[in-house]
């Protein structure tokens, strides 16, 4: 455990399968949009919930429903109980495969800590939540099997329950990923339905997709890695900010002016994501150059985003699809945001550019041969609605992405909020002094009518 880290004692481990004779054996290629995930560190969603009943209330009540409905869950999200296949020494490529024998860890765990205080917006040290994060190890067999998934549940006593995950990317993306924990929190309400609607079943189906290009993948001995706890900035905090409609109003107010004065034309989508990532990039270039100068050609800044390829493959694909279809396209370098003068205006061009990710159309594969070789800084985004997963307890009190950490300051979280009706919620982890700066930007740089 970190120094400073919040105290947690595990109550109890749990390995949870499909019912058994549920599943056959199963083994699954990975595609090309599998393959470049395969270099990224787990994903590690946090779910904040209250829970006004003591620990034992929760072990004896709620617990054993949960571990029923995870199994039944899995039975139709067999793939994120299985593992990642890695022959060493060989030029056959990684799959995932599923046994009988294999199940999810799930821990339980109780914390005194200060449950209110881990969900607030305000600046919290990145220690304070890795022990919520449920350990995911790679196995160490003659094939090295890797595991992709795991959970854990931290009971405060009283006060809520903290849901926790860790599972790889390769298996799933945060689409697919939303499927599997809404089907466990609706199978988890209704103790009595065994099944769901035969429209969510997940979609299994690899040629759907498959691409030729994984001929052009690299040694799959070196593709796999992580992130280790050494690895962490400590020094780092982290927070949320609150983009609320009136401010999307105003950057799009000043956006729609300023093309007027210079005699453009407005962007076509100035809709409430892309006028958040404009104005969120602007106040982390800013942060950044305040604290550790201007950017340069030889240290570039890129931004990026997930694009989504579930209609932009020129074929339909089926909406319960379990994989990847998702990948990152680079836009702006923020060499292009030197100058102060223009740092909102290029922002907003920024924004305008993601904008126009649903015309991506075929462009959406273009250079993908370099997808693996070039991958740049990126700020990352997840947009589905988990907050609205719901248990039982009502909406996620909060959810936290921890594994942008990872990114050392280089990710950015965005989901729906909460309780502001059109409004974006937007988590970052940055070391003090630029989250400090970051703070007074977001704040300072709205327009004001």
């Amino acid at each position: 455990m970190a120094e400073g880290a919040l105290a947690v004692e595990i109550v109890g481990r749990y390995p949870v399968s499909p019912p058994p004779n549920t599943v056959p054996p199963t083994s699954l290629p990975l595609t090309f949009f599998d393959i470049p995930w395969l270099f990224f560190s787990p994903t590690q969603p946090l779910f904040f919930y209250d829970y006004p009943y003591p620990t034992s209330h929760f072990l004896s009540t709620a617990l054993p429903p949960l571990i029923h409905s995870l199994s039944l869950t899995l039975r139709h999200f067999f793939a994120l109980v299985a593992t990642l296949v890695c022959p060493p020494h060989s030029s056959n490529p990684p799959f995932i495969v599923y046994d009988r024998s294999n199940f999810v860890s799930l821990v339980v765990a109780q914390s005194t800590a200060d449950f209110h205080h881990l969900y607030s917006n305000h600046q919290r040290c990145v220690n304070d939540f890795y022990p919520l994060i449920p350990p995911l190890p790679s196995g160490e067999q003659e094939e090295t099997q890797t595991l992709l998934l795991a959970a854990q549940i931290t009971i405060f006593s009283n006060v809520g329950v903290c849901i926790g995950f860790a599972y790889r990317n390769v298996v799933a993306d945060g689409r697919s990923f939303n499927s599997f924990i809404k089907t466990w929190a609706s199978l988890f309400r209704d103790p009595s339905s065994c099944s769901i609607n035969s429209s969510l079943l997940p979609f299994y189906d690899r040629t759907s997709i498959f691409l030729n290009q994984l001929s052009k993948r690299r040694s799959s001995t070196s593709m796999v890695i992580g992130v280790s706890d050494s690895d962490l900035d400590s020094a780092m905090v982290r927070a949320t900010f609150l983009m609320c409609p009136d401010d999307m109003e105003k950057i799009k107010g000043w956006i729609v002016g300023r093309c007027k004065v210079k005699n453009m034309d407005q962007p076509p989508r100035l809709t409430p994501s892309n006028l958040t990532w404009a104005y969120v990039w602007v106040c982390l270039i800013k942060s950044h150059e305040k604290v550790n100068g201007k950017l340069t050609g030889t240290n570039p800044s890129y931004f990026g985003f997930n694009a989504g390829g579930t209609t932009r493959l020129g074929y339909p694909v089926h909406a319960a699809y379990i994989g990847n279809l998702h990948w990152l396209q680079q836009m702006l370098s923020g060499t292009e945001l030197r100058t102060s003068a223009k740092h909102f205006w290029k922002g907003q061009k920024t924004g305008y550019q993601y904008g126009g990710v649903k015309d991506l159309g075929e462009a959406f594969l273009e250079g993908a041969e370099n997808w693996i070789s070039e991958r740049g800084v990126f700020y990352g985004s997840d947009s589905e609605p988990h907050v609205m997963t719901d248990f039982g307890w009502g909406k996620a009190r909060k959810i936290e992405e921890i594994s942008m950490d990872n990114a050392k300051g280089k990710a950015v979280w965005f989901t729906q909020s909460r309780d502001v009706k059109g409004g974006i919620e937007v988590g970052l982890a940055l070391p003090k002094p630029k989250m400090d700066a970051f703070t007074c930007f977001f704040t300072q740089l709205l327009p004001h009518h």
